[in-house]
């Protein structure tokens, strides 16, 4: 599953620690879903999406492969 997190921070010109102290998760989590290697609850997805004004689909992109 691909995000545009890292995206949607520059634009708000926000710190992954910002992110952080924002949704209540370590940074460790931040970076983990960032990079794709984590793929969040549901809950943790909205409230992402929340938080930059977008909705969830704009935030997280399921791909092919994420199908079978």
């Amino acid at each position: 599953m691909k995000n545009n997190i890292r995206v949607a921070r520059a634009e708000r010109r926000m710190t992954q620690q910002q992110l952080v102290d924002s949704i209540g998760v370590s940074r460790q989590t931040v970076n983990a879903i960032e990079s794709g290697r984590f793929v969040p609850s549901t809950t943790l997805a909205l409230r992402i999406a929340r938080l930059f004004e977008k909705p969830v689909e704009a935030m997280f992109i399921l791909e092919e492969s994420d199908l079978l």
